[in-house]
Formats: C-alpha cells, structure tokens, sequence
C-alpha cells in the first residue's frame, strides 16, 4: 500500500541540524493517521547522517560523492512512492500543524500542484539590531496570514504532487543554489500548473551559534550572492553593473541610517554579485581545458604577493593546530616521484629536504632528467622500478613548487580526515595556474570535482588498481578530466586543500612544449573516455574551514 505522503530531507554533512529537523518532522508524522514516509537523502555518505536518520526512524539513501541538491531530489523522488512529495531542507525546524496543513491543502486544492508554507528566520544567538525592512540573511518567506496562490514556493518547505514531476520532468541537475527549484516551477507554470501558498504550514529556517555570527553569515551572503549572479546571467537578465554598484551603496546607507545589521549581508552578497561579474569570462577553447591562462606578472603579481601574505597570517594559528595534531595521526608509507630535469632555478632539491623531514614512511623516488620521455611516460618508468603498491599514499611532485614547511604530516593528515581519494594543495594566490578552483581560498579542505595533473597530486592506495599505471602521455592534458569522470563512477571524493597552499611562480604551463601538441593529445586520449567538462571541473562541492 502506497504511503499518504513521502517526506524526503537532502542534507550533507550537517548532522547537527539535520537531528533538529528530523526530530520536529518525525513527530507529527507519527501523529498523521495514514503511512507517512520519511526519507534522509545524503549527498555525501556522511555517516553521523546516517545515525540520526535511524534514530528517528527514517530511511536511508546516499550518493557516494556529492551531486547538488537537485540530484538528491530526484533521488528521494525515485526511492519513494507517496503520491504527495514533501521537500524541506536539513537546517529547518517544522511548527506545529505544518504536516496536517500541507496534506489539508492537498486535498482541498487539487487543481494545485505545488504546496508552500512561511519559511521564517531563525539566527540563535544572533544579537544585532535588524530593524525588519529588509530580508533576513537566510532563506525566508511571508505572504500574509490567509492562503492564497504564489508564484513561487521554496524548496526549504515545498510539496509537490508526484503526477506534476511525472508531467514536467525531474529537477535539473545542473544547477546550484540559485534557481534549482525555481526553474522546474517556471516549467511548471508553462505547463499551466498553480502553486497555492499555505500559511499554517510554516517552518523555521536555522541557523545556530556558530553559523549565526556575522563572518558566517556575511561568508554564505557572498557565496549567494555570487551564483544568484550566475542564475541571473543564466536567465538572460543581469543587471549592468553600475547597478550593482548603486545597491553596494544603498546596503551601506541602509547599514548607517537605518543602523541595522542586515545592511552588512547585504552588502556581502551584493559585492558577491559584483564580484562574479567581474570574473573574467572563459576564453573559448576545448571543455576539457579551463579557458584561463592562469599565468601571472607584473603589478598583479606583486598585488596577489601581499594578498597571500595577508592570508598566511591569517591562517597561522589554523596551520599550528593543524600541525600539532598531524603529529598524533598514524605514520603512512609514502611514495613520492617525480622528475628534476635540472631547471635553472628548479626546486626539487628544496622539495626534497622538506619532504624528508616528514614523520611518515616517505620513499622518494626522482629521476634526474627528462631525457625523451613525456612527464606521464618518465612517472610509469619510475613506477615500473618502484611500485606504489605497499603504499598508503602515492604523490606525484614536480620540479617547479614549493612546499611549505611541515607539507606533508599536514596535507596526509587533512586528505585522511576528510576521506580524499585524489588531492592536491592549492597553489598560492600569486602562483601560475589555469584552474581558478584550485587557488586557494580560506577553508582548510574543499571537496571539488576535479584535481589538476600537477604541480602536486596525491592518490590514496584505494585508485591504485584504477589509476596506475597513467596513460603513457608525455604532457597529460586531458588526464585530470578524465580522473574527475572516474572518481564519479567509483565515489572516491575529491580535494583541495587550501590551509597549505603551494608556489608554483617559475614558470607558467606550456612554455617547454608546444600547447597546440598538448591540445591534439588530450582530443585523442579523450576520445570515447568519459570527463568533466569546464563548469564541472569548476565546481566546488563542499566546504570545510576546520577539521
């Protein structure tokens, strides 16, 4: 017998909140006469996730590597079988009669097809004046006090008829944040579908302590910000940017006028929107490329220099606990390889000496010279006289980086805790490199989908079987794509680690061989293999400031 309703909840890696919203959703569907399903979907594999869907006595799904909100939608839609779909997001705590009023809509509305009720802001701890003008700086809704129809509900608390996704489609998966539910509802709309607000089912959207002091909530405006730029640009309708600049400014009068808080994350996400317009577009160029030089000089250098000086103060306290604790961390067995073709100015020796000092088993195997071979064909040579197997760890170095002190106790320590499969550590602000997503950020660990071929790349003994020995290419383009497909297939997860970031300043990519050469073999090692394109590569699926 098909249940009443299917709750389904997409979280990941908020095991805290989601044990808040789970235990106000269990409640009142046990006091719902009628089978009501309740459905965790971990975009993820968090495994605190898992315990708290069980102690509330709901059932359990998981992607094995992060796949977006809509993807865990769909998910949950394909694992259930209630005619009533329920979505609310994992950091809400549902009030009283919100279950009932949803169903109660359902019934008495069945020429609507989408069901949403007030999402009301909830900042614990929060303690600076807001004077109300304004919206919150999280997700909320208010359309009055009496039901009545919308043009939009928000999936933080949104219920959908099944028949409607059958009839329109499944959500889309390739967005993010912005527009993901609101793209399926303008189809919705095409399709002459109605969306009925219900305000008794009202829901209060969390954020506790530590994500309700304004470094956090001005960090998520900004990111918000950013991508509700990016779904503008999508819809064809960004404002010009002297536009944005006359809001910047408005926040901040709203900020000193009004003396209210909401001025700050304001202001947040609108240089967040300015800042992602800004970006410089992507020069075309093949998918599997980023469509950046990433080379850097001159004025911008030295800019980026004091910037990255900036941040290494910044993360110095982080960086001492970080080492501290890689020192009780198990000893690993690390091989290192890689080639020193003797560079005027080269730094292997530097990497060497400092990989050395490590407190792991590390085994160091480097050729000097290039000789004929390509960077992949000298690697599987080294390889074939030194197996990684045996080995927990395997890390490709090389001849043109610098590593910080301490590197590798730290960056082991950190892959290990997050469950990195492939790894690499950001390069410094002021570095050479053509993927922006691997320019290190604030966080300690970003999962990403997509870790480049160098200057460092780490492979835990997991893709040994998978990965090694590499493609026998002599300047690897292509590879790196082609391991994000891969670790997609296998649920091995990805990173970036970015409280270690790396130098890569002796020379930009592409001045010892030719690009057009380095072009022509990523087409045909790609060819019929499966990649991630540009946008793919560029995402960053999680975000982890401490460990």
């Amino acid at each position: 017998m098909a249940p009443l309703a299917s709750i389904i909840v997409p979280t990941r890696d908020r095991a805290a909140y989601l044990d808040v919203a789970l235990r106000s959703i269990a409640e009142q569907a046990r006091g719902i006469e009628g089978e009501v399903e309740l459905l965790v979907v971990d975009d993820g594999g968090d495994p605190a996730a898992r315990d708290v869907a069980v102690r509330h006595g709901a059932r359990y799904e998981r992607h094995l590597t992060p796949r977006g909100l809509n993807a865990a939608r769909n998910t949950g839609v394909a694992a259930t079988g209630g005619p009533l779909l329920v979505f609310v997001d994992d950091d809400v705590e549902v009030c009283a009669g919100w279950l009932e009023a949803l169903l109660a809509a359902a019934r008495g509305c069945p020429d609507h097809e989408v069901f949403g009720g007030p999402i009301r802001a909830r900042l614990e701890g929060f303690v600076l004046p807001m004077c109300g003008r304004e919206s919150p700086p999280v997700t909320a809704l208010d359309l009055g006090g009496a039901d009545t129809d919308a043009e939009f509900a928000w999936g933080a608390n949104m219920a959908v008829r099944r028949a409607a996704l059958e009839r329109i489609g499944a959500f889309d998966e390739s967005l993010h944040l912005y527009g993901d539910e609101e793209e399926w509802q303008r189809r919705l709309h095409g399709a002459g579908g109605r969306v009925r607000y219900v305000a008794g089912a009202r829901v209060d959207h969390r954020r506790a302590a530590p994500d309700a002091h304004v470094g956090a909530l001005c960090r998520a405006a900004w990111g918000r910000g950013r991508n509700s730029r990016r779904h503008d640009v999508r819809k064809g309708a960004p404002p010009a940017l002297a536009a944005e600049a006359r809001t910047l400014a408005g926040c901040a009068w709203h900020l000193v006028r009004r003396r209210c808080a909401n001025g700050i994350f304001m202001g947040a996400h609108t240089a967040g929107r300015i800042a992602e317009a800004l970006r410089p577009a992507p020069a075309p160029g093949p998918d599997f490329l980023s469509g950046h030089s990433g080379t850097v000089g001159g004025r911008r250098a030295a800019l980026l220099g004091l910037a990255d000086a900036a941040l290494d103060v910044r993360a110095l306290p982080a960086r001492r606990r970080l080492l501290g604790a890689a020192q009780r961390a198990p000893r690993r067995r690390v091989l290192v390889i890689g080639v020193d073709r003797g560079l005027p100015g080269g730094t292997m020796p530097a990497a060497r000496a400092e990989l050395s000092r490590s407190r792991h088993d590390v085994e160091l195997a480097i050729a000097s010279g290039a000789g004929e071979r390509g960077k992949f064909e000298n690697l599987n040579a080294l390889l074939a006289d030194h197996p990684a197997e045996g080995h927990d760890w395997l890390l490709a170095v090389d001849d043109d980086v610098v590593l910080p002190r301490g590197f590798l106790d730290g960056f082991v320590f950190l892959a290990e805790r997050f469950d990195l499969r492939l790894a690499q550590p950001a390069h410094r602000l002021r570095s050479h490199a053509a993927w922006p997503v691997t320019r290190r950020g604030r966080a300690a660990v970003r999962e990403t989908a997509f870790v480049e071929i160098g200057p460092v790349t780490a492979f835990h003994a997991e893709t040994f079987d998978r990965l090694l020995p590499f493609p026998p290419l002599r300047m690897g383009w292509g590879l790196d794509v082609h391991w994000g497909a891969l670790a997609g297939e296998h649920g091995w997860r990805m990173g970036v680690v970015d409280l270690l970031p790396v130098a890569h300043s002796l020379r930009p990519a592409a001045t010892t061989y030719p690009r057009e050469q380095a072009i022509a073999e990523a087409r045909d090692f790609l060819d019929g293999r499966p990649y991630v394109g540009r946008a793919e590569a560029q995402r960053t699926l999680a975000v982890h400031r401490s460990w």
